[in-house]
């Protein structure tokens, strides 16, 4: 029974309290006082990201050093949100066309670097971020699911001190099926939609044992599963292997991190392959790789170990998705729009359809199974295909060819 406040503390109203009774009053205090202190970290409940844990201790020549420093990418800042800080990328002519790039699932925008520097060069207006809980953003207590990321797209957008009203959306691995899911809810905003090996599509039976018991049998303690996705995402110290051995014993998911080779029976859910894991990062930055960028993110993020499990349970990789569905019946839409209205130029959505690019040798989106099911939802006026003989790296590696292909569909 609640007892009214006089009874349990009768000092305050001018009765002394016997000892029991102040007793009982301070830890009434203590609890309401340990009931702010959650209510205050409950309001602010995200990880830091290494900008605020890992840089203050670091001098400028090991910041230098980093495989993903700070200032690797021009135009940079970092944004305050409720959902907390993102660092974001923004160059090129105030005057040219947008383009918003969205990375992987595990390699933050460091990633896209080379893209991104190739369009600014071609006269492009270019902005791309770290995702929450990748590279120094922060990691917010929440579900990693297809409403946060789109929600931080906007954020990202709003930051911005020019408008972007309309642009070109990229993005790449799980970044495509976000491109998908945000352009599902906001067709307005996006001139067109390009998806780099994109995730959203990935047939269900390559999803491994493994992966199954991590991520989504829900049999495991929360402590154990990230323990052992550390180790099985994590890749081995350089300075421990040969190249050939890095090679040989690198690790990856849809965009870097199981541990086994993908077969096509299946026994897997998408190895990034050796190609990914030995790419180089930039061509600025000879010697780092991509598994290096992953193993120092790890390290060091506290927040991306959770982040990266919830993005594999939430996040739209695995077929089937329903923002696909909803994005056909958009591009149809668009489409007799074109032909009842001459005078609409061709462009993007307002021509009905987007651009998949995608690697003839990748392990991860199978090139056969994307094109079959992405034409199957999509219709055969709803989605051109570019095929590039690279891996899952393909933005990374060849961001010449990739940007080539995005520019001839922009413009066709």
């Amino acid at each position: 029974m609640i007892l009214p406040l006089m009874h349990l503390a009768p000092g305050l109203f001018g009765v002394r309290a016997s000892t029991c009774q102040t007793t009982v009053l301070t830890a009434a205090a203590t609890a309401a006082s340990l009931s702010a202190v959650l209510a205050m970290r409950r309001k602010t409940a995200f990880t830091p990201s290494p900008r605020k844990t890992i840089l203050p201790t670091l001098s400028a020549q090991d910041i230098a050093a980093l495989p993903y420093p700070p200032d690797v990418l021009p135009g940079s800042r970092d944004v305050t949100t409720p959902y907390g800080s993102i660092r974001i990328y923004e160059s090129g002519p105030e005057d040219g066309e947008r383009v918003l790039l969205v990375h992987g699932i595990s390699t933050p925008a460091v990633a896209l670097g080379d893209l991104a520097n190739e369009l600014v060069k071609r006269g492009y207006r270019v902005m791309l971020f770290d995702l929450f809980g990748r590279g120094y953003s922060d990691a917010p207590d929440l579900v990693y699911d297809a409403r946060l990321f789109v929600t931080q797209i906007l954020l990202v957008l709003a930051s911005s001190r020019v408008s972007w009203n309309s642009f070109h959306l990229v993005g790449y691995s799980l970044g495509g099926g976000l491109v998908v899911s945000f352009t599902r809810y906001f067709p307005h905003l996006v001139s067109s939609a390009t998806l780099l090996a994109t995730g959203g599509l990935i047939r269900s039976y390559h999803i491994s044992w493994q992966s199954w018991l991590l991520y989504n049998s829900g049999l495991l303690p929360d402590y154990l599963v990230k323990w052992l996705v550390r180790r099985r995402i994590r890749p081995k110290d350089e300075d421990r292997e040969s190249a050939p051995q890095l090679r040989q014993n690198a690790r990856a998911d849809i965009a870097s991190a199981e541990t086994k080779k993908y077969s096509p029976n299946g026994d897997s859910d998408a190895t990034g392959g050796d190609d990914f894991d030995s790419a180089g990062v930039s061509k600025f930055r000879p010697g780092v790789t991509v598994s290096s960028v992953i193993r120092w993110q790890i390290d060091n993020h506290k927040g991306f170990i959770p982040a990266f499990i919830s993005s594999m349970r939430n996040a739209p990789i695995y077929a089937p998705q329903g923002d696909w569905k909803a994005l056909g019946a958009i591009l149809r839409e668009r489409r007799e729009e074109c032909s009842r209205e001459a005078d609409i130029p061709p462009l993007g959505l307002r021509a009905g359809k987007i651009l998949m690019v995608l690697g003839e040798d990748d392990p991860v989106v199978i090139k056969d199974e994307a094109i079959e099911d992405a034409t199957q939802i999509l219709g055969c006026d709803g989605v051109e295909f570019v095929v590039l003989p690279q891996g899952h790296e393909l933005p990374i590696t060849n961001s010449y060819g990739v940007a080539n292909a995005m520019e001839n569909f922009w413009h066709q």
